[in-house]
């Protein structure tokens, strides 16, 4: 059994929960900022299926293989904490996603994948429940694919 407890309440009243949805748009302006001169914003619905899927599909399935099973087969094995609220499990798990995202973006954008993939980790140890890290990845993909998908 792990000492893990969850939070209580409704993640709608969760300052951090907040505070998480705020971090993809500034994420996405700094990101605009420093690439709106190579940047073609394009309407990604003009091809709904190729976005649809990384923003509906794909934030479901990563989240039920990653935070659903392999960080919780690993916080069955290590239930220890580090760096305050993040947990071994959540940075392995983080790492390996990151690492596997490699197959499909360049190296630069698969490490920023870390950072992100950290905070889906938080919730899931949070609530012990997938829903918060659904939320937060399909909202951080909506946004990210929105702005900055290749046109065409």
């Amino acid at each position: 059994m792990s000492t893990r407890s969850p939070a209580k309440g409704n993640p709608w009243q969760d300052a951090l929960f907040w505070l998480a949805l705020a971090a993809g748009p500034a994420c996405w302006l700094v990101l605009y900022l420093l690439l709106s001169p190579v940047l073609q914003l394009a309407w990604p619905l003009a091809s709904p299926v190729v976005y649809l899927l990384p923003v509906l599909l794909y934030p479901v399935l990563e989240e039920v293989v990653f935070r659903g099973l392999i960080q919780e087969l690993v916080h069955d094995y290590i239930s220890t904490r580090v760096f305050g609220p993040l947990s071994i499990a959540n940075l392995l798990t983080s790492v390996l996603f990151a690492g596997l995202h490699l197959f499909s973006q360049s190296p630069l954008w698969a490490a920023l994948v870390f950072f992100p993939s950290l905070v889906f980790g938080f919730f899931k140890d949070r609530y012990r429940s997938l829903t918060v890290p659904i939320i937060l990845h399909v909202f951080y993909n909506a946004g990210f694919l929105w702005l900055f998908a290749a046109p065409g």
